[in-house]
């Protein structure tokens, strides 16, 4: 497969003479692939106790460089600044659990999604039975949180904007938000979510997991750069194809080995 690639990408590059390729041709070029991402959402990219950055998307990244030669870079960037940071050169690609929305999509170039999640609920054990979906939370004497930046907030602003929200910058504070009684529900993505509420949970915690929203992830490029979004397509369909993805996937979905790592 990655023989595969390589020489796709090659012949990709050597045709590319008579245009710019963008983003896939600069990373040959350079030798790195530089990719911004906020090490926080487990299981797809966080900090393990080594202080090395680790996950689902990451693996994937990890294929991804392989694929091209070349060696992957990831540079850690707070979520809320992003987009900005990509746009400014500060990396080549976004790799971080970003959602597809209509409002990203005005600014960035996305391929095909990675994996398909959806947001749901962490609530107070206390409000097990009573809060029973998100429109059970959308009354003014209920307090929510998420982190800032992501569809968590956009969602509870949007969807349940009758409740009191207060946003984190990362998920933990957010979470324990709920299991220290200063909340009353935490809103986020289902894998995430899963892995919090026996996590950081305590027993405090009722994870509500049937999903409300529809969260297409996938990697975010700069406006016009099709020929990557081409390239990274079909990267994506070939370890798709050749079992590649189904590893990757049932190693930090299926799987609990890696929660040692982050003790």
């Amino acid at each position: 497969m990655k023989k595969f690639l390589a020489s796709l990408l090659l012949c990709t590059c050597a045709m590319g003479g008579l245009a710019h390729a963008g983003m896939i041709d600069d990373v040959v070029k350079s030798g790195t692939l530089r990719v911004g991402m906020d090490p926080t959402y487990m299981p797809f990219e966080m900090t393990n106790k080594r202080g090395e950055i680790i996950g689902f998307e990451v693996d994937i990244l990890k294929e991804m460089a392989k694929a091209m030669g070349v060696k992957l870079e990831l540079v850690s960037t707070s979520y809320d600044g992003i987009i900005p940071a990509l746009l400014t050169n500060k990396f080549d690609m976004i790799g971080s659990g970003m959602t597809v929305t209509q409002e990203r999509n005005l600014r960035l170039n996305f391929p095909e999604p990675f994996i398909v999640v959806g947001q749901t609920l962490l609530i107070r054990k206390e409000l097990e039975g009573t809060i029973k979906s998100y429109k059970d939370l959308n009354d003014a004497k209920y307090r929510i949180t998420s982190k800032i930046g992501t569809t968590g907030e956009m969602v509870a602003k949007k969807r349940i904007s009758k409740a009191k929200y207060h946003g984190f910058d990362n998920e933990p504070e957010a979470v324990m938000d709920v299991v220290n009684n200063k909340a009353d529900a935490f809103i986020y993505d289902a894998p995430y979510n899963v892995v919090a509420a026996s996590k950081f949970g305590a027993g405090k915690l009722v994870y509500l997991d049937e999903p409300f929203t529809y969260e297409p992830l996938a990697f975010g490029l700069k406006k016009g750069d099709y020929d990557s979004v081409n390239w990274i397509n079909n990267f994506l369909k070939q370890i798709r194809e050749d079992g590649t993805y189904d590893r990757i996937h049932a190693k930090w979905f299926k799987k609990t080995e890696w929660l040692k790592e982050m003790e």
